[in-house]
């Protein structure tokens, strides 16, 4: 088979996404960066051969993302961002229904500062949408459930972030379990701390 033969399989995206899974994993900074290295690659040559896929779009997205803030959640390069949300933008573009990409969209619009484009309001809308048209959204429940939080709704943020750690153990999404379960940890905290402050 050709190397453009070989390229243009679908399976492009779908090893990329799970390289992406793989380094989301990884305990090790050099093992997670390689997993989102080989990824990106996939990912590239995944959109290369089919620029109107939207799943190519994403698994780059996911990729290049998660090498952002490989060392914490401060996104450090303002370039690096751009085409992130670039490779985002142009998979909703494609499929505007991309429960997967949607999800991301509203987590970063709630996470993000105005100055780079962040919509809190905007953002918590589309988390909601995601929540309501798929039962099984992981992240976009931990990302709500935040949100919630934030906004001095505890029992609700427990509840959503609960509800994303079963389903997260049930289908199996084990790249999402430990993130899952050191929210729900951090919101119960939360919840116990406002109810003794509420009892004063």
């Amino acid at each position: 088979m050709s190397a453009s033969a070989q390229d243009a399989h679908p399976s492009l995206a779908k090893q990329a996404l799970e390289e992406c899974a793989k380094g989301r994993l990884a305990t090790e900074r050099e093992k997670r960066q390689a997993h989102f290295q080989q990824g990106q690659s996939l990912g590239e040559r995944a959109v290369a051969a089919d620029e109107g896929n939207a799943d190519a779009h994403f698994a780059l997205f996911c990729n290049l993302g998660e090498l952002l803030r490989i060392d914490g959640e401060s996104l450090t390069s303002l370039f690096g961002l751009r085409r992130m949300m670039h490779e985002l933008d142009r998979a909703l573009e494609i499929n505007p229904a991309h429960i997967d990409a949607l999800s991301a969209k509203g987590t970063l619009l709630v996470k993000l500062p105005s100055l780079l484009g962040g919509d809190a309001e905007k953002g918590e809308a589309l988390l909601e949408h995601v929540v309501n048209k798929a039962p099984k959204a992981v992240n976009a429940r931990l990302s709500l459930a935040k949100v919630r939080c934030e906004h001095g709704r505890h029992q609700e943020a427990v509840t959503l972030a609960t509800d994303a750690l079963v389903l997260a153990q049930q289908h199996d999404r084990a790249d999402f379990i430990p993130e899952a379960r050191a929210v729900l940890e951090q919101l119960q905290a939360n919840a116990a701390k406002a109810g003794y402050k509420a009892q004063f």
